[in-house]
């Protein structure tokens, strides 16, 4: 387990590139408030009541000028550099690579759940190979919490009755902190867990040891068959509704003449809130689902409509 140190171990490929930023940041500051308290000292010390030094007179007004424009617009290039160097990091964490481990996470009063591909599941922990981008799909059961790796310099909010993901790196084996930082309510203190980050061939092997349930897929096709979605959404329905086969991922054309993307928001409205977005062509008679299923068993149903995206074929 990661002890306890001045600063987090740089587990991922991330942490090197935001120490950089903040180390900056940090040199920078304190260069300018060492500069600030020496002219301070200097000139109080200089020009105080009594000294020899010449307290009259003025320099001229260019001099004013010059000093004026150059005292605000270096900082303001100082400030521009830092915010496009650090934006432009930050804006890698909302595109991970096509070819990440994704699991799904759910966040709930007061524990991490964790599902991998494979059915495998894990409680306040998380298994993960080294040298391969991991995404997290993240939902809150309840209310906002917060998935915190200071290790791996990563850290998102999980807000609920929205879809989260965050991706990551982790670049050393190791055993990893992880926090809900942001408060949650009374035991919000004991939410912690731990990310074991592991060798790939190990973690194949951890895998194959785990005890399978059922995969993300197969729960949301039962759930599918159980909620009595295929009845509507299947050819030969009892009620004409819009084919999910090969549906997410493409153009949606509504009525009013909008076309939306079917993306996981749109399946998560469609799902709870089904008049708001209606496909045309097609009566709004859906019923909403807000209530009668939590939020693992909608990210469920999102990952078997996704697996079916491509062509009406499962993935």
């Amino acid at each position: 387990m990661e002890g306890l140190s001045f600063f987090p171990k740089e587990a991922s490929t991330f942490a090197p590139r935001t120490d950089a930023v903040f180390f900056t940041l940090l040199g920078l500051s304190a260069f300018m408030t060492l500069a600030v308290a020496f002219l301070l000292v200097y000139f109080c010390t200089r020009y105080r009541r009594g000294s020899k030094a010449r307290h009259g007179g003025r320099v001229s007004k260019l001099i004013d000028l010059e000093f004026e424009a150059g005292w605000s617009l270096i900082p303001l290039f100082i400030f521009l550099f830092l915010f496009t160097w650090a934006a432009g990091q930050e804006f890698t964490l909302f595109y991970p690579p096509k070819d990440a481990l994704e699991i799904s996470v759910v966040g709930k009063q007061w524990m991490w759940k964790t599902e991998h591909p494979g059915g495998q599941r894990e409680i306040n922990a998380l298994h993960i190979p080294i040298g391969r981008p991991i995404k997290l799909d993240m939902v809150s059961q309840d209310t906002i919490h917060s998935f915190y790796v200071p290790a791996f310099r990563v850290k998102h909010d999980v807000v609920p009755g929205r879809d989260n993901e965050m991706w990551f790196e982790a670049k050393e084996p190791g055993a990893y902190r992880l926090f809900c930082a942001e408060f949650c309510g009374t035991d919000h203190s004991r939410m912690i867990g731990t990310i074991t980050a592991m060798p790939p061939e190990d973690y194949a092997r951890w895998l194959d040891a785990q005890p399978t349930g059922e995969t993300l897929v197969a729960e949301g096709r039962r759930l599918y068959h159980e909620l009595g979605c295929s009845g509507c959404h299947e050819a030969g329905g009892s009620v004409r509704a819009p084919p999910l086969h090969g549906l997410y991922g493409g153009p949606v054309p509504l009525e009013g003449g909008a076309v939306v993307t079917a993306d996981e928001r749109y399946v998560r409205d469609s799902i709870l809130r089904p008049k708001s977005q209606v496909a045309a062509g097609y009566k709004p008679i859906m019923p909403s689902f807000q209530g009668s299923i939590d939020e693992g068993e909608l990210q469920a149903l999102q990952a078997w409509i996704r697996s079916i995206g491509d062509g009406g074929k499962e993935g």
